[in-house]
């Protein structure tokens, strides 16, 4: 039997060099997986697989991950971005830095009710950019904080990620949602708080500046906010109260975007046959990960990988605190050259005891998870948020102002990490409220 070391060294070549080769994340988890079950463990392990995957997309808490995403599709197609983006423009633009705020106060709003982080860089994106023509915003900050705006659709609750690492280390659901809510807003805040550092030491960025909207206007324009806090207040509210699981939640979720979509006058045949089309592919492409992830999962524990990876760290005489900056620097390579959702499954089942070993809690650390892979959201060579925003970018142009765009707020999300690490309980403070 080959021994958890030889293999984690193998396994991370093979994840490299396939994945250089454009090999799908999802058949490299699968091909070592069957590879290294049939050379190590036998063909009943191999046969096993049929079960496992049975087991796995029929389990109740993953059902919650499609729901949530078509939940965010009806909404995106139902004019409501559009609208609560104008909404909120007409209360921060008149902050130092002008409309960068709307990208980042819309892209939070909507990241309450998508649970995807391409889905609110898209549709933020989308609404945003044309108007920021021909103001004299600077172009690389502008993209930059549709980019940074965007990574919040994985951590601001409902979180599809946070669904999937739940169902992978038996944690609540529940909880994490509540652990991601303060998080949530603290990155926004300091994602603001660059524009604002920004606008004050370089006022040109933020263009002429924006016009005085009378305050009638305004406090008009704030039942265009209405439709997405009453869906995040359906969705989350029944969870935080007991009323409903993070499935049928989800469930209600999309029943209440079906009656928005109605009453906006939105709802279709052909605007749900695109809704269901798309949650559709971004559905086949999550679980198919998540399978390969369970199986890869399954037989790397009867290897003993995650002990083996767990006594090394040990024997390297770490305190606990050294252990997760050594993860931080980890995460930060790894999104340089994997998908968020698969570094994320790849490293669960190794990471994770190991954590909670050291005496982390398990929904602190699923924060944690998140807020890493929000980096890898934004980094170069292959950050989906950044390749995602420059293809709803007017014009086209360089991927280089896109990137360098986003290096001030890669530099918020690793001071949130910072936070968080020092602070536990800015995380764990509301779920222990909640659910104790």
């Amino acid at each position: 039997m080959i021994d958890p070391q030889t293999f984690a060294i193998l396994f991370l070549v093979a994840l490299l060099g396939l994945g250089a080769l454009g090999v799908h994340i999802a058949v490299i988890m699968m091909v070592i997986a069957l590879v290294t079950a049939w050379a190590t463990l036998g063909t009943g392990v191999v046969l096993n697989l049929g079960n496992l995957g049975w087991s796995v997309q029929t389990d109740f808490i993953l059902v919650a991950a499609p729901l949530f995403i078509l939940m965010g599709e009806i909404l995106l197609r139902s004019g409501i971005s559009d609208r609560m983006y104008n909404a909120l423009a007409a209360w921060t633009s008149r902050i130092p830095g002008g409309l960068l705020h709307t990208n980042i106060a819309a892209s939070a709003m909507f990241s309450a009710t998508s649970g995807s982080s391409v889905a609110t860089a898209a549709t933020i994106g989308t609404v945003a950019l044309p108007a920021f023509q021909d103001r004299g915003y600077s172009e690389r900050m502008a993209l930059g904080s549709l980019v940074a705006g965007g990574t919040l659709g994985i951590l601001i609750p409902p979180s599809v990620n946070l669904v999937v690492y739940g169902a992978m280390t038996d944690t609540s659901i529940g909880r994490l949602f509540a652990a991601g809510l303060v998080p949530g807003i603290l990155m926004a805040l300091l994602f603001s708080l660059t524009i604002v550092v920004f606008a004050l030491v370089r006022p040109q960025i933020a263009g002429a500046g924006e016009a005085r909207i009378a305050l009638r206007d305004r406090v008009w324009l704030l039942k265009d906010l209405i439709p997405p806090l009453a869906i995040f207040a359906l969705v989350m509210g029944s969870i935080y109260f007991g009323f409903a699981t993070p499935t049928e939640a989800a469930g209600l979720g999309v029943v209440g975007a079906l009656v928005l979509a109605a009453l906006h006058r939105r709802l279709s045949v052909a605007m749900l046959h695109a809704s269901f089309l798309s949650a559709l592919k971004t559905t086949a492409m999550v679980l198919l990960i998540v399978l390969a992830a369970f199986f890869l999962n399954f037989v790397i524990s009867l290897l003993g990988v995650p002990q083996a990876i767990a006594r090394w760290i040990a024997e390297l005489g770490l305190t606990p605190m050294q252990t997760i900056l050594l993860l931080v620097v980890i995460y930060i390579a790894l999104g340089c050259v994997l998908e968020t959702l698969s570094m994320i499954v790849t490293t669960i089942p190794i990471v994770t005891p190991l954590a909670v070993s050291l005496g982390f809690d398990p929904v602190w650390f699923g924060i944690f998870l998140v807020i890493m892979a929000e980096l890898a959201l934004a980094t170069p060579p292959v950050g989906m948020n950044l390749f995602v925003v420059q293809g709803v970018r007017p014009g086209g142009g360089s991927i280089n102002d896109t990137i360098i765009g986003t290096l001030p707020f890669l530099a918020a999300m690793l001071l949130t990490a910072g936070i968080l690490i020092a602070f536990p309980e800015i995380a764990l403070w509301l779920p222990n409220r909640l659910f104790d």
